[in-house]
């Protein structure tokens, strides 16, 4: 990310910064991997640390299903059913020890508590539904095709403008960066990026909240969900500066990167972190070489699994997909189109698919969410 700031910040940080009554500011120092990575400093009315009650945590832990059979799977994500609560609506799908998959259909807003996740930072992609995500960074308006990233640590709330709403979410334990090879020396996204500076939202609208009272923040830190209770509002800063805040990147704005014939799913790619890459299938022109078969050839997944979030659009490399369905073809064993679908595919100009990607270089697990919406037919539909 690049240099942002909001509010009233003093001139030189780590000096005195005083409220009109005289009293200091309290100044925070944010950085998610001690002080050698990206950082912000926020400065609050009140400290940050007034706890006034913390209450006994609850086990969020996924229960993985440990099925050792080695197999393509594909589940249908809107059978996962909507709850009112935002954090109860979050089913883990598939996991492993660097990422959680998550889906997610809340149908109310987060107005009774604040969330922070300390173990991840996690990608939102919003299929249905908008609103405001609202931080302590100031707020973001989402919508359809909207990426949310939110580093750890960050306070927020969802404010949903609408009764149905469908997530895709991404938890990571490293740090969601956009990819190094679209950035030069300086972090500044080079011409030949699929998206630049402009394309990303970051937080627009600073609403400090200079209030006392019982403020509920719900805090996930190694798979428990720690009720803690605090003095002073979570949204109480007066300004901020630096690199590290949530922000908004729309899947539409993403321009794909096409050529003569087909090109692998590197060109999709759209963040990383470690161990996993995050990737963005878009409507785009198809290979123009006289010869060329736009449907992706075979290919052998031998070191990471491969998830395929479909979300809206046709898929000239499947014969069916739903809106929400996910597929694994897991590491060990080649996938390709669908029989019949490479031919169908020669002289087509144009896809309007629309789908979310996620390759992991570790091997997923399923949970018992994930078995409850299984399509167990899909590993024989190369046939």
């Amino acid at each position: 990310m690049h240099y942002h700031s909001l509010g009233s910040i003093p001139p030189k940080r780590h000096t005195q910064f005083r409220k009109a009554d005289g009293s200091l500011y309290n100044e925070q120092l944010f950085s998610t991997e001690g002080f050698s990575n990206m950082y912000s400093l926020l400065y609050h009315n009140y400290p940050p640390t007034m706890i006034t009650q913390v209450g006994d945590p609850v086990n969020v832990a996924p229960k993985t299903i440990h099925d050792k059979q080695l197999k393509h799977r594909s589940l249908q994500g809107f059978n996962i059913p909507p709850e009112d609560d935002y954090l109860e609506s979050r089913k883990p799908v598939l996991v492993n020890g660097d990422c959680r998959i998550i889906l997610a259909a809340p149908r109310k807003s987060v107005t009774s508590y604040f969330y922070k996740n300390a173990d991840a930072d996690e990608c939102i992609f919003v299929h249905i539904g908008s609103g405001t995500l609202k931080t302590m960074y100031g707020n973001i308006p989402f919508g359809y095709g909207d990426y949310l990233i939110v580093p750890r640590g960050t306070i927020y709330q969802m404010e949903f403008d609408t009764p149905e709403n469908r997530l895709f979410i991404v938890e990571s334990t490293s740090p969601i960066t956009t990819p190094k090879r679209y950035r030069n020396e300086f972090g500044q996204l080079e011409e030949h990026a699929p998206f630049c500076e402009r394309d990303i939202r970051k937080p627009n609208q600073l609403i400090t909240h200079d209030e006392k009272g019982d403020f509920l923040l719900y805090i996930k830190k190694q798979d428990n969900l720690y009720p803690y209770h605090y003095k002073a509002h979570p949204f109480d800063v007066v300004g901020w500066d630096g690199f590290l805040y949530p922000y908004a990147f729309s899947i539409h704005n993403f321009e794909p990167i096409t050529g003569r014939v087909h090109l692998p799913p590197p060109i999709h790619q759209t963040f990383d972190a470690k161990h996993f890459v995050i990737c963005s299938f878009v409507p785009r022109m198809y290979d123009y070489h006289p010869l060329a078969i736009p449907a992706p050839y075979n290919h052998s997944n031998i070191d990471s699994d491969e998830v395929l979030y479909y979300v809206d659009g046709e898929f000239m490399s499947r014969k069916h997909v739903d809106k929400g369905q996910i597929t694994l073809h897991p590491g060990g064993i080649p996938h390709g189109p669908h029989p019949g679908t490479a031919e169908k595919s020669i002289g087509k100009t144009e896809t309007k698919e629309l789908a979310v990607m996620v390759d992991t270089f570790r091997p997923l697990l399923m949970t018992n969410y994930a078995a409850g919406i299984e399509d167990n037919s899909y590993a024989l539909s190369w046939l």
